[in-house]
């Protein structure tokens, strides 16, 4: 060491604390390496059309992402916890005809996220939409046209966001699996039937699945105003388009012979989960959960007698609020990580 300069006992001394630098940085990775593995696909954001995503504040790894969609001219936000071990299957999870702009009811009403945190899925959830039935239309949702509102849900759901999905999160485009409540039981139906190549499984929680049948378009009809002041005629352009009966769960049931199919309504009778729900909300869940079941069994009927084979439960008791839908989505996880391969 007596014939190093100074300089070079300077030079000498750095180059061992950079050493001991990357020593210790190592050691912090190889200990901190472990746990933050398994959440690789988790804890970074992805980019969306405004920059990047947001963390969600419900938490448990979700994402809240704007996705451009030039069908309907704007971004649509949608909440997307991505799948824990990167694997390629998706969820989509389709809000009932009440959905807000602020969240999809999945992880507000009840915890989606939660339920399916530990498990290599990715959960797809638009947010928006209310009395849309998530189908493209033919002229403005609302009677004010003011503010005129342009509802192209097929289109985002089938083309666009799947593609964003794909490119951000590694989504298949192939390998999705589709649920919903109440209208978005409806479109899960009729999004799968019409769009097979996408979906290889669809769930449908109290969902109206003969809505061609008669008096069900008075019904709608109703139910759209009630909600906001939509216009059905906008949807399909008049009672005898094509695409009303196109767009009824009751017409893609020859659709779905390849399709992993289940659907459940309960009777309408309150049971023991509806204890405590007030009285006037308990009347109008009983009327359409009743509704729902009637259309699921007529849906049943149709699809035995062509022979296509799904899985349904008919619970005794059960109101059409959160208590049935929430306990179908438990009930089901395993059917979806099943044939999803996504455990």
């Amino acid at each position: 060491m007596k014939f190093l300069t100074a300089t070079s006992m300077g030079l000498y001394r750095r180059a061992i604390a950079v050493v001991a630098a990357i020593i210790m940085v190592a050691s912090v990775v190889s200990v901190a390496g472990a746990p933050k593995a398994e959440a690789a696909n988790r804890d970074w954001l992805r980019p969306d059309a405004t920059g990047h995503c947001t963390w969600d504040s419900v938490g448990w790894w979700v994402q809240r992402c704007d996705v451009w969609s030039d069908s309907m001219g704007r971004t649509i936000p949608v909440q997307i916890q991505p799948a824990k071990r990167g694997g390629n299957a998706g969820l989509y999870l389709l809000d009932g005809l009440r959905a807000t702009n602020k969240t999809n009811a999945w992880v507000n009403d009840v915890n989606a996220a939660r339920l399916y945190e530990p498990h290599n899925i990715t959960l797809v959830m638009p947010v928006g939409g209310a009395a849309s039935f998530y189908a493209d239309w033919n002229g403005p949702a609302t009677y004010d046209l003011g503010q005129s509102v342009n509802y192209q849900w097929e289109t985002f759901l089938t083309q666009e966001l799947k593609g964003y999905v794909q490119r951000q999160f590694g989504v298949s485009p192939t390998n999705n699996s589709i649920a919903g409540l109440s209208m978005g039981g409806t479109a899960a139906i009729t999004l799968a039937g019409k769009h097979n190549d996408q979906f290889r499984q669809a769930l449908s929680y109290s969902g109206y699945l003969a809505t061609s049948m008669p008096g069900a378009q008075t019904l709608m009809r109703l139910a759209l105003l009630d909600a906001g002041g939509f216009n059905l005629n906008a949807m399909y352009g008049s009672m005898i388009n094509p695409r009303r009966f196109e767009n009824d769960p009751f017409n893609q049931i020859g659709n779905l012979r390849n399709t992993d199919v289940y659907v459940s309504a309960a009777s309408g009778i309150p049971g023991p989960a509806d204890a405590n729900y007030p009285w006037n909300l308990a009347i109008s869940g009983a009327i359409l959960e009743a509704v729902a079941m009637t259309s699921t069994r007529l849906w049943d009927t149709k699809a035995r007698a062509m022979g296509v084979n799904f899985a349904s439960d008919y619970p005794a008791t059960g109101l059409h609020n959160w208590a049935q839908f929430g306990g179908q989505l438990s009930k089901t996880k395993g059917r979806v990580l099943d044939v999803m391969n996504a455990w």
